[in-house]
């Protein structure tokens, strides 16, 4: 990773009622991601919300 370039591991995942899964944005931090996905998922829609990390182990 050169100076100044983030690598985004951690990614918010959406799924709605019917099931279907759907990756929302990615983020450099797992606190970042999961701020987001906290916000999206206190909207109180169907949908459902959380975050994984793109990398295996981590």
């Amino acid at each position: 990773m050169s100076e100044g370039t983030a690598t985004l591991t951690w990614v918010v995942v959406r799924q709605d009622d019917n099931g279907n899964r759907y990756r929302v944005a990615r983020y450099a931090t797992k606190a970042e991601a999961q701020r987001v996905a906290e916000r999206l998922d206190s909207r109180g829609h169907q949908q459902l919300y959380w975050v994984e990390s793109t990398t295996s182990g981590a």
